[in-house]
């Protein structure tokens, strides 16, 4: 059985609203309710690549 009741309340103590809730994917709700810090850190690769794509300007 599903707890939506919990799960509401955790998406209201995280700011989604009810109905922006009821429109997340499950691979959306995953990520709201993934640990800090569990993701993979970023590559120094990456951010190469992002800083060359996305520069600032400055």
């Amino acid at each position: 059985m599903t707890p939506w009741g919990e799960m509401l309340r955790t998406a209201a103590l995280l700011g989604v609203a009810p109905e922006a809730f009821w429109r997340l994917s499950l691979k959306e709700w995953r990520s709201l309710n993934q640990a800090p810090g569990a993701a993979t850190p970023m590559g120094r690769g990456t951010l190469a690549r992002l800083m060359e794509e996305w520069p600032d300007g400055g």
